[in-house]
């Protein structure tokens, strides 16, 4: 169900190549990650990295292809078709090679970005805090600057990858008196450092991933670590919230690979001596299903491209929260409906729907949840429309009775 009408000849291309990759990838492997029997799928980042697939944006000396944000959208769509562990994998060297070629120094570029496309290294980064996810920089982690290093102090839970990662992207309180916003600093965080894993989650899905809490004790952090400026972490976060959010809704594409078996099945299954894809109960699903996926598909290439154009600017982060909160909304409803349309068989271990279905439901919470999304949209669209001045035909001089300025009352 994937369409090529919205991309490049060269996009298309780039599309087969990574199906090619995701048919590779042995079945056996992504049951033993369900079955936890991995801890992290290092297999897949590696052979993920010799087929330089990995940080198709990033420039070429250090190891990407210098492509662009549509480009690891449709990459996206594809991984996702195997699961949000594996999609998971694919970005998390998007997200923290974002934070390094936008603010890294040139030292720390070639030192880490090398290692991570290639798929040497296992990155991960941690932004929820024991204490609260969605209040960011309510951050309680501190960081005291001693001499040459950093002294770091404080817990980061819900971290994918964390038992697997050789690298940290991790924010810490460096002004305990600044206002929040001014007072948190990136750091580049090796595991070798004293990071100490302290909790693996049990998860009702995303399995395999290694997801752990981490606790820093006296973690001494080379001043060369610092990413960006001491007390200039909000730059560096609202950059990564592009990455974050783009890569969510775009792996959640992959949910068209349920959709698939749910119509595969429906054109096979009979009762009451009738094909079930015949049944209006099952082939509106269907059709409402495919309109969903093809809306977030539009909307999450849409973001990709305004993020191309200017990745700090306000329409960015409003299109990239849309196609987060839609892309991942969608998808929770078409597994659903995929199940529905399977009855209890979709509810066995027979078929992955089960698995994707407690899967997605984590897109709903991560990367910020979908609430958090509302927030900003509605905030980013007052913001633009209130400041501009307006050269829209103003309709309210339609109404029969405009005229009536005393019967618009505000107050």
């Amino acid at each position: 169900m994937e369409t090529n009408v919205l991309l490049t000849k060269e996009e298309a291309k780039l599309r087969n190549e990574i199906k090619d990759f995701v048919r590779s990838v042995d079945p056996n492997y992504l049951r033993a990650m369900e079955a936890e029997e991995i801890d992290y799928p290092k297999e897949v980042l590696k052979e993920m990295g010799r087929r330089n697939i990995i940080g198709l944006r990033f420039p070429k000396e250090y190891g990407g292809r210098e492509l662009n944000w549509v480009s690891d959208c449709v990459a996206l769509e594809e991984v996702g078709v195997l699961g949000y562990g594996i999609a998971c994998v694919y970005s998390l060297p998007i997200i923290v090679g974002e934070a390094l070629v936008a603010f890294g120094t040139e030292e720390q570029k070639k030192r880490y970005l090398p290692p991570i496309l290639r798929g040497d290294i296992v990155c991960a980064e941690g932004l929820t805090e024991p204490r609260g996810g969605s209040d960011f920089f309510g951050t309680t982690t501190i960081a005291e600057k001693h001499g040459n290093v950093y002294v770091l102090n404080g817990e980061k839970r819900f971290i994918a990858g964390a038992v697997a990662a050789d690298l940290f992207l991790l924010y810490a309180r460096t002004d305990p008196k600044a206002p929040n916003h001014q007072a948190l600093s990136a750091f580049l965080v090796e595991k070798d450092m004293g990071v100490e894993i302290a909790e693996r989650y049990g998860l009702m899905g995303f399995h395999g991933m290694g997801t752990a809490r981490i606790v820093l004790k006296d973690v001494e952090v080379p001043e060369e670590n610092l990413l960006h400026k001491e007390n200039r972490g909000a730059d560096v976060f609202n950059r990564m919230m592009i990455p974050e959010r783009l890569t969510s809704a775009a792996g959640s594409l992959g949910i068209r690979a349920v959709l698939e078996i749910a119509m595969k099945y429906s054109d096979k299954r009979k009762a009451f001596g009738a094909k079930i894809r015949r049944f209006q109960g099952v082939n509106f699903k269907v059709a409402e299903s495919l309109t969903k996926l093809d809306a977030a598909r539009g909307l999450v290439y849409m973001a990709a491209k305004q993020a191309d154009l200017d990745p700090d600017s306000k329409e960015t982060r409003r299109l990239v929260s849309e196609a987060k909160l839609f892309a991942t909304q969608a998808a929770w409803e078409i597994v659903n409906d995929a199940m529905q349309i399977l009855g209890g068989i979709g509810y066995t271990y027979v078929y992955p729907v089960e698995k994707m279905l407690r899967d997605i439901r984590l897109g709903l919470i991560w990367t910020g949840s979908n609430e958090i999304m509302k927030m900003i949209i509605q905030y980013e669209a007052y913001r633009k429309l209130l400041a501009r001045e307006d050269k829209d035909r103003d309709i309210e001089l339609d109404a029969i009775e405009a005229h009536k300025v005393a019967e618009k009352v505000f107050e």
